[in-house]
């Protein structure tokens, strides 16, 4: 039997049943291994995702794989079409746009406090952030595109400590809309060791008052992971391009 999990759009999908497959992988697994050979671009473009399929592949049983379709759709991986759900080609609309956006906003936080001696970051938001980065130092996470969530919450923080909420609160939801494609920036341990090492370096130079350093950082910062971004999602846009008929 044909074990591939996609198949054309116009052909019909197996209707073979699970029950007697012994699910190996629990609910969030499941998820979490779908999402990460879409995001290395092994499903092709334009290719059903039938559940029935996805099952056999990861030796599960139909419900998870249709839980994890619906989470991976809310993340925006997937798309449905006629009630089928398809691997997505990754957004780069408005992409760049927002990350210009973003550093605008970053910026702003360092440098009205270098043009007012009335501004000041609050020490008691950064500390425990600094000491938080600090401990991941000493206790590497794993690579996977959650870290996504801890980025952004020292992000938001730092803006935060800068004493204006609004700003604060629009980065957020900045935040929102470039997650899906973001999460391309930590799929390696390397990634994850320089974004803990920028981030220290960050925090602690606006701790230290030494604002125009802080400002050289987080600039060099942002700009490179906007870098990463770009190549890790091209790769795997080529690869959903370059596989039409199966998996790599």
């Amino acid at each position: 039997m044909d074990t591939s999990p996609y198949t054309d759009p116009d052909t019909e999908p197996d209707t073979a049943s699970q029950s007697n497959v012994t699910p190996t992988l629990r609910r969030d697994e499941v998820y979490l291994e779908l999402r990460r050979r879409l995001m290395a671009g092994e499903f092709a473009l334009n290719s059903r995702l039938v559940e029935e399929k996805v099952a056999g592949l990861l030796g599960v049983s139909r419900t998870p794989v249709r839980e994890a379709l619906v989470r991976l759709l809310a993340d925006g991986h997937v798309t449905r079409v006629n009630g089928g759900y398809f691997a997505a080609m990754p957004d780069f609309t408005d992409l760049r746009d927002l990350y210009d956006l973003r550093i605008t906003l970053e910026m702003r936080g360092i440098s009205r406090a270098i043009e007012a001696d009335a501004v000041r970051h609050d020490a008691a938001m950064l500390e425990p952030l600094r000491d938080s980065w600090r401990g991941m130092w000493d206790d590497r996470p794993e690579p996977t595109p959650d870290f996504v969530t801890m980025d952004e919450d020292f992000h938001v923080t730092l803006l935060r400590s800068s004493g204006n909420a609004v700003m604060a609160n629009t980065l957020e939801g900045i935040n929102a809309r470039i997650r899906p494609v973001r999460m391309y920036d930590f799929l390696d341990e390397q990634r994850i060791e320089l974004t803990i090492i920028q981030h220290l370096a960050v925090v602690e130079a606006v701790l230290a008052t030494r604002l125009d350093d802080a400002a050289i950082e987080l600039r060099a910062h942002v700009g490179e992971s906007m870098d990463e971004v770009e190549r890790r999602v091209a790769r795997a846009m080529t690869n959903m391009i370059l596989h039409p008929g199966g998996m790599r």
